[in-house]
């Protein structure tokens, strides 16, 4: 990368952590932020990693932020757990909510968390990876802002919607997969507009319904559900469960929110983790599920989800961003 600049783990988490309380936030929120930055630094996820301070930042110009907010933690059923962020962001509720979770599903044998009322930034990966080397299977989702057109359409609607898993694995890093319900990130789109680079085609239209490789037009337009019908059908399931299941909002109702314009998503999450020894009351769930893998890898071109996030984790080399940003972010610590 040209133009770039090195930076060790410990100070991305420090100028992450500086970056943000120097803007505002409180040091709560900011060491939360900062945890999940980090982690997307160190696994190679540049698009959630320290290019997403600025949606942070930009998220307090909407007159309803908490950049201080604690959040609030309750239990409305036995295997339900809910965090109310208080208009705050979501790693701090997540912070709060995710061992909670993973007790009352040990406890109960499967269990739901709620998030609401939460700036959703981030990736999904970390909480359910975090579930996973607890010995627990999750899944988690979230609605974005409109983003997205449905199957068939040329306008905005649903958001990017990710949805994330993770297996545990004796003696093995989880297997962890964080995908969009569109055919890409959002933040894929808006690093390529960074770098001056066309997008693929079939990832985007343009404002007038046209097929674009114009990552500003494609910006200006609506992406596209992966698969057509299919990624469309999977959008409108995430904007129920972490929409209306959860009592939050939808994409296009957290568009309509953001009366500054950020694109920072405001809404919902829901997470869910399943004990798998409720089912079979031992642990040959986990040797079953290697027999899997052990046939899936046996195809030459194959890899587990997550893999290459392990693999970059496990080199432990320096992250590199452009030096713009490196600036950009120092900034923000003035």
């Amino acid at each position: 990368m040209n133009d770039s600049v090195k930076l060790s783990l410990e100070e991305v988490a420090s100028l992450a952590t500086e970056s943000l309380t120097t803007q505002g936030f409180s040091l709560q929120q900011a060491t939360a932020i900062s945890k999940t930055i980090t982690s997307a630094e160190r696994d190679g996820c540049s698009s959630h990693g320290l290019f997403r301070v600025a949606f942070y930042v930009n998220a307090l110009q909407n007159a309803n932020t908490d950049a201080h907010a604690l959040p609030v933690i309750d239990y409305p059923k036995p295997a339900a757990v809910r965090v109310d962020a208080r208009n705050g962001f979501c790693p701090l509720a997540l912070q709060i909510g995710v061992p909670e979770l993973a007790r009352v599903a040990k406890q109960q044998g499967i269990a739901a968390l709620a998030i609401n009322n939460a700036y959703n930034i981030a990736a999904l990966w970390p909480e359910v990876e975090q579930l996973a080397e607890e010995g627990l299977v999750a899944m988690a989702f979230t609605c974005a802002n409109s983003f997205v057109a449905p199957a068939g359409g040329n306008k905005p609607l649903f958001g990017t919607n990710p949805m994330a898993f993770a297996w545990p694995r004796d003696g093995k890093s989880p297997l962890v997969f964080d995908q969009a319900s569109s055919v890409c990130a959002r933040g894929e789109i808006q690093l390529h507009l960074r770098d001056g680079k066309s997008i693929p085609e079939g990832w985007a239209i343009d404002s007038n319904g046209n097929a674009t490789t114009d990552p500003k037009a494609a910006l200006d337009g609506a992406q596209l559900p992966f698969g057509g019908y299919k990624g469309s059908s999977i959008a409108l399931m995430i904007e129920l469960l972490a929409g209306a299941l959860v009592g939050d909002l939808f994409s296009y109702e957290s568009t309509e929110q953001d009366n500054a314009g950020t694109g920072a998503p405001f809404g919902g999450e829901l997470v869910l983790a399943i004990d798998p020894t409720t089912f079979n009351g031992g642990h040959s769930h986990l040797d079953h599920a290697e027999q899997l893998f052990e046939r899936l890898l046996s195809q030459e071109g194959t890899r587990l989800p997550g893999d290459r996030r392990h693999r970059i984790r496990a080199a432990s080399t320096p992250v590199e961003i452009p030096q713009s940003l490196h600036q950009t972010l120092l900034g923000y610590c003035n």
